[in-house]
């Protein structure tokens, strides 16, 4: 895989001028022909109303003069390429849901490329993290996370097996766009959500033909999952931060016992991590007994600070090792990838994160994207998946404090993060500053006195920055527009009042039934009708306007908000997630 990879942006070609005829065939649903010249080849990715239109839309496609590309079968679509002014006429075809650009984006960390190191097993990564220490008395092998709630805020978890088994997974609002298109509210569409919640507590002890399967971390966990991002990655800062409220207002709900919030991703903010709104959700998660799992990023050693939230000096920002293909950690170092940051605030540890291999999401746009990471299990089955990150070295360092928390109930935050870190396995020879206190050490950890004096003291956070500056360099965009949504608006383009906000953040009052930032996002209960043993109601976006609303280029005038408006544009530098939602660690 080269350097650059492709992403769904949110400029849409529908302005581009084509001609008089593309009109007329418009109107009739007829797209243009192939003989009829409509101007160059632009990059879309097309979504049909339903998967039994797929094939009609497909066709449709080729008569405009156009390509049909790779397929993405989760959302009934598929790449294209389309000549620019046949666009409107796509658009208005028959069984055509959704029309959007998908363009080459150069990658931020152009050196970096997963190369596909030998595949790294959870259970694998777990024996390694137990610990080299010799005193051990703590049997770890028995402790599976059972009871703990481990929060997931990301792109959706698949009911893939070894995720589907009842209460093992509970979807929390769907906060991402797609939540109001049918059939995709919860699910994961892009891949790396299901990903994730395999390493944290997938649990499939056996296959169908008795061979062994597959065991996260914490196998006895169970996951909540907040979906943000859609099948194109988009979304916006408001949303994650909205998600983390979530968590904080209904962290002791009845079944829920939220102890672990995991966040396999971060922004390029630059603002002071005081100050930084996304560090203020997390120090307040943090604050209301959560332990808040950060990956530092994958902008390698160059990288002189590490993304938000992991800038937040209370969270535990995990790093990446790269196990070399073994078992044994003689031969372990600092994965290339991995964010060095600065003496002032780097990785507080390491866990293992190159070449991970956990579940498979089929259909998702990097299983349909990457199909040289797919995994055979033992029956010859691609059931699994493999990835690189500190996404994945996060979602590890989650799961052992799943096993923690099960073991002593009454640790605080600050005293999980304690062990951790006086727990760690040191790397000889690596950079003090990027391995922070070394590797993930699980059985010392489990061992070590609980530190009654364990408290951080650094100046609290306010959460008075700007919402605009947490969003860094990432931004939504309209489709239809190409407009960003810039400045200190949420995504239904309520202004955004620091001072209100954080005071109710700060004590978990952010969210009122479904109501966030003065509007209504989501249902206010659970429903219990779906594959999870619970789901957080949903509700319809589409009567929202953004009336008189003024951004960067243009007004937004009446313009009503419907499910596919915005696009990817906010994960195009491969800002969220340390480039696991690019696809760059998918190769």
């Amino acid at each position: 895989m080269d350097s650059r990879t492709r992403i769904r942006l949110g400029r849409s070609a529908g302005g581009l001028t084509g001609l008089a005829v593309v009109a007329v065939l418009a109107a009739t649903g007829v797209p243009a022909s192939a003989s009829t010249p409509t101007g160059p080849l632009v990059g879309v990715i097309v979504r049909a109303t339903s998967a039994a239109d797929v094939t009609r839309v497909q066709a449709a496609v080729r008569q405009s003069g156009g390509a049909v590309g790779r397929p993405l079968a989760l959302i009934s679509g598929f790449a294209a390429q389309v000549p620019s002014g046949a666009l409107p006429a796509l658009r208005a075809a028959g069984g055509v849901a959704e029309v959007t650009a998908d363009t080459a984006v150069r990658m931020k960390a152009d050196k970096w490329i997963d190369d596909g190191g030998k595949n790294i097993a959870v259970d694998s990564v777990k024996k390694a993290a137990g610990g080299k220490k010799k005193d051990n008395t703590v049997d770890t092998a028995s402790l599976t996370g059972a009871g703990i709630g481990v929060a997931l805020i990301d792109s959706g978890v698949a009911p893939v097996t070894g995720l589907n088994q009842p209460g093992k997974v509970i979807n929390g609002p769907d906060l991402s766009f797609e939540s109001q298109t049918p059939g995709l509210a919860d699910i994961d569409t892009y891949g790396h959500g299901t990903h994730m919640a395999g390493i944290i507590a997938g649990s499939d002890p056996t296959t169908s033909t008795g061979a062994v399967g597959f065991q996260g971390v914490a196998p006895g966990a169970h996951l909540i999952s907040l979906k943000v991002a859609a099948a194109d990655g988009a979304s916006d800062v408001s949303q994650v931060i909205a998600g983390i409220d979530w968590v904080v207002s209904h962290r002791n709900d009845p079944g829920l016992n939220i102890r672990v919030l995991n966040l396999s991703f971060g922004t390029d903010s630059s603002q002071d991590e005081k100050l930084d709104p996304i560090s203020y959700a997390v120090e307040a998660a943090w604050r209301n007994g959560i332990v808040v799992v950060v990956s530092v990023g994958n902008d390698g050693a160059a990288a002189t600070r590490v993304t938000m939230p992991a800038a937040n000096p209370y969270v535990i920002a995990v790093g990446a090792a790269d196990p070399n293909g073994t078992d044994v950690r003689t031969d372990d170092t600092v994965a290339t990838f991995s964010t060095r940051g600065n003496a002032g605030r780097h990785a507080d540890l390491l866990a293992a994160g190159r070449s991970v291999v956990s579940l498979r999401d089929p259909g998702s746009y990097i299983d349909d994207n990457y199909p040289g990471a797919r995994v055979a299990d033992a029956a010859g089955q691609l059931r699994f998946f493999r990835g690189s990150g500190t996404s994945q070295a996060a979602a590890v360092v989650s799961g052992s404090v799943a096993l923690l928390l099960q073991q002593r109930p009454g640790l605080t935050p600050d005293q999980v993060k304690n062990l951790l870190v006086q727990s760690a396995d040191p790397l000889t020879g690596a950079d003090p500053i990027a391995t922070g206190a070394g590797q993930l050490d699980i059985a010392g950890a489990a061992t070590l006195q609980v530190p009654l004096n364990a408290k951080q003291s650094y100046p609290a956070a306010t959460g008075l920055g700007s919402l605009e500056g947490s969003r860094g360099s990432a931004h939504v965009a309209a489709a239809a527009t190409g407009l960003l949504l810039t400045g200190e608006k949420d995504i239904f383009g309520a202004p955004w009042t620091p001072a209100t906000w954080t005071a109710a953040a700060k004590n978990g009052k952010a969210w009122s039934g479904g109501t966030w930032n003065g509007k209504v996002w989501a249902g206010s209960a659970f429903t219990g009708q779906s594959w999870a043993s619970g789901t957080w109601g949903t509700v319809t976006w589409s009567s929202l306007t953004w009336s008189g609303q003024s951004w960067t280029s243009g007004v937004w005038s009446g313009r009503s908000w419907a499910a596919g408006s915005w696009s990817g544009r906010s994960w195009a530098g491969a800002t969220w997630c340390g480039r696991s939602w690019t696809g760059r660690s998918w190769a």
